[in-house]
């Protein structure tokens, strides 16, 4: 493991350098949140009783807060198209000739990048929470606090093993931006982003929970909320696992048919 540790300390130091990129892109981030909560408001002012779908004003306010949250601590970024550049570019070969995982080599530079990350947006992300004080939720106890951190953990791993898994199409298909930016597009409304899922018709949120989406963002962020307690949330956790088991699965699987199309040529 020692070569591992070895990579995020790596990782840690080369993030490092793009500490105030992260800076704007976490402040300048806050715009289209400000925009969408005044858009919720707006609804809520003409909306008798103030409540929709069982969600107050306050509580639609924090569920979108906590998404902020969830983003900065799980959210890939770079890391899909850094994979397919270097099984384009032949850069993989020195993997296969070293005692290394690329797997694994992938997921401690994701972890180094989300770390920096998240401590760099800390503090614009608290400033804009502290302005909406008032709205905000926090965890009614401490067995919620518990299972929201252990399933933000989850929804990393499951956000990353996502992400590589189609990365990986780039051993069989030249560009892979076309099938990123498809799973991002229904990622961003199956997983709960642009609106919560409680909002949609019961049939497709029912349909929704067997699929890993709801489980990359709005899982942990109903956690959050209270919305998911007791039983419930210990078996959305178990569920949460599962669907990284079995991503995880589907990654060494689809790198071991992948590898065996791979070839570099040239010096």
């Amino acid at each position: 493991m020692e070569k591992y540790w070895h990579v995020l300390n790596i990782g840690l130091q080369n993030t490092m350098v793009y500490r105030l990129n992260f800076l704007f892109r976490a402040t300048f981030g806050l715009i289209p949140l400000i925009a969408i909560i005044s858009v919720w408001r707006a609804i809520y002012d003409g909306k008798p009783g103030g409540q929709i779908a069982s969600y107050g004003l306050s509580e639609m306010i924090s569920y979108y807060l906590v998404i902020t949250i969830v983003d900065a601590l799980t959210a890939v970024t770079e890391d899909d198209w850094q994979i397919a550049s270097d099984i384009k570019d032949g850069n993989i070969s020195q993997f296969l000739l070293k005692p290394m995982d690329y797997l694994t080599y992938r997921l401690c530079l994701f972890c180094s990048g989300r770390l920096v990350y998240a401590v760099v947006a800390l503090v614009p992300t608290c400033a804009f929470i502290w302005l909406l004080r008032d709205n905000f939720i926090l965890p009614p106890d401490a067995a919620t606090a518990g299972g929201f951190a252990v399933s933000v953990a989850l929804t990393a791993l499951l956000q990353f093993l996502f992400s590589f898994t189609l990365a990986l199409l780039a051993f069989w298909v030249l560009e892979v931006a076309t099938f990123i930016f498809i799973a991002f597009a229904f990622e961003y409304l199956a997983g709960g982003h642009l609106f919560p899922l409680d909002l949609l018709p019961p049939a497709l949120a029912g349909a929704l929970d067997y699929t890993p989406f709801p489980y990359m963002l709005f899982f942990p962020v109903s956690i959050w909320l209270g919305r998911v307690t007791g039983d419930a949330l210990w078996l959305g956790v178990l569920v949460q696992a599962l669907w990284v088991v079995a991503a995880y699965a589907l990654a060494r699987l689809v790198w071991s048919r992948g590898i065996k199309k791979y070839s570099a040529v040239g010096g």
